[in-house]
């Protein structure tokens, strides 16, 4: 057996790597995920850090939290919370020495080895689009419901850009397949198109156990192995206005007590679900974090846990939801501060309001990206692909964003900021003087092909050139590099033996007829 689970995992070692998936449509960047070089963002002195604290701290002890599972009522009851009805209210001791116990750093390793992550500390990583019910590309031109072929697409261009350094949930909802068995199929989908670390939702024990066995299988693991260190993660979200569900409580208690990763983010709304002021609506979003990852330590402690934001502004006139906006860039650094506070690594998201992949999507996205790199974000969520607030997922806008985030590595690369002779190059400047040129010196001709940032889908030709060449706009050519991509796409390499092991899974599962569904 030992023999065999050894050679299950180098099948998806250095075999899989991105140059066997069609690497020659583009000439991208490789596998990095990016060290974030700059100080934080902090628009918070000492004093906002304590009164938001003290207004988390508040919320937790004078108004309490919704549980609506009984088994954490149980669990939180016996930890010496104050449980009255479905209302729980801790003490900030309890929560400051249970949130002191999650690491401030820790790994998931996926079924290839070479795509391990760290979470924590100053690396960023950036995640696909996840959970939209609606798809939208140029070729069909409307919005439409996700089917598995779509998601198997975004899935593809998950794993062939260097970028996307983890798989979020479902890239797009495939409602062509029924509730109670989708996971399994898109779980299969994800684990054979792709090797990069795996999301499970938190929606009912059946996925959740099931995803575990699936990832567990796909890696070649025993169950020791498995449970000894994060091989994947889940990410809930509170029911704002201070409420956590039945479903991904309990999720995350199994996730929990298997030593599987857990990323809590609040998704509050200012001016609906949360205070219209944006202290208000980031103390709220903070105690509806925290009282979950007191819980999951109190069960398990030193799970890695990941506190999350998702605090953006409604739309007053109309209440529909707003995102990469100044208030949510401000959250979003606010958070950071936050969650360096309680020595928690922080997820943010790259998000935007608009309906298809225009400028506004570009801007709002790279406002919510670049808040990300000011905030000390270290996952982000839906950072290529989401379209309408998360209604839509579009594999133009995917492209698109992984071009901001190529932009983003590049600019955390340390030679960019060097100071020694040869970056301050005065034997350089001295042989060109007042009258020449740098184009031909040999300072230049060492280092033309890697000095600067080279896009993939920018064109920098001018006006007539670029009308020459047929007057393409930026979606269109990410459209056909959409295209180009997935028609070469090869997927990563996985021993036979594991793909036959998950087919059996999967028949079996549905045998059984997989997760319960009321409909």
């Amino acid at each position: 057996m030992e023999d065999s689970r050894t050679r299950r995992r180098r099948s998806g070692g250095r075999a899989g790597a991105a140059t066997r998936r069609g690497s020659e449509v583009i000439d991208q960047m490789p596998w990095n995920p990016p060290v974030n070089l700059d100080r934080p963002t902090e628009p918070l002195g000492s004093e906002g850090i304590e009164a938001i604290h003290e207004g988390a701290m508040r919320i937790l002890e004078e108004i309490g939290i919704e549980f609506y599972n009984q088994e954490a009522l149980g669990i939180l009851r016996e930890a010496g919370c104050t449980i009255s009805g479905d209302n729980v209210r801790m003490g900030r001791d309890f929560v400051m020495e249970m949130v002191r116990k999650a690491p401030s750093s820790f790994t998931i390793t996926p079924r290839n080895l070479d795509r391990q992550i760290e979470v924590g500390g100053k690396t960023m990583l950036f995640g696909n689009v996840s959970s939209p019910p609606n798809y939208w590309d140029m070729e069909i031109g409307k919005k439409v419901p996700g089917t598995r072929r779509m998601c198997q697409d975004l899935l593809k261009l998950t794993q062939y850009f260097n970028c996307i350094h983890f798989a979020g949930g479902y890239p797009v909802e495939p409602v062509d397949i029924h509730a109670s068995v989708r996971h399994l199929d898109v779980l299969y989908d994800k684990l054979t198109l792709t090797d990069k670390a795996m999301h499970a939702y938190s929606l009912g024990k059946e996925r959740v156990e099931d995803v575990m066995e699936m990832v567990r299988i796909a890696g070649g693991l025993s169950h020791e192995e498995f449970e000894a260190s994060p091989r994947m993660y889940t990410n809930i979200n509170s029911t704002s206005p201070l409420k956590h569900d039945h479903p991904m409580i309990d999720g995350c208690l199994r996730l929990a007590r298997r030593g599987q990763a857990i990323v809590v983010t609040p998704f509050t709304l200012a001016g609906a679900m949360a205070p219209v002021t944006m202290a208000g609506a980031v103390a709220q979003s903070l105690a509806e974090a925290l009282c979950a990852i007191a819980l999951f330590q109190y069960v398990r402690p030193g799970i890695p846990c990941v506190i999350g934001t998702f605090t953006s502004n409604v739309d007053m006139k109309s209440g529909a939801p707003a995102f990469g906006t100044p208030e949510y860039m401000r959250s979003t650094q606010m958070t950071g501060q936050m969650a360096r506070f309680y020595g928690l690594p922080m997820r943010s998201s790259g998000v935007c309001a608009a309906n298809v992949p225009d400028g506004q999507a570009i801007w709002e996205t790279s406002n919510s990206l670049w808040a990300a790199v000011q905030s000390g974000t270290n996952m982000v969520y839906h950072a290529a692909g989401w379209l309408e607030g998360g209604l839509i997922a579009s594999p133009e806008k995917f492209i698109m964003d992984c071009e901001i985030l190529q932009q983003i590595q590049r600019y955390m690369q340390p030679e960019l900021t060097a100071t020694g002779p040869d970056e301050i190059a005065l034997e350089a400047i001295r042989s060109v003087g007042n009258d020449g040129h740098f184009f031909g010196i040999q300072h230049t001709q060492d280092r033309y092909t890697t000095a600067f940032y080279q896009p993939f889908l920018s064109d920098w030709k001018n006006f007539e050139a670029w009308e020459v060449a047929g007057g393409i706009w930026t979606a269109e050519r990410a459209h056909r590099m959409f295209k180009e991509i997935v028609n070469n796409f090869e997927a990563p390499a996985l021993d036979e033996a594991i793909r036959e092991e998950l087919e059996d899974f999967v028949a079996r599962r549905k045998a059984e007829g997989g997760a319960p569904t009321d409909f």
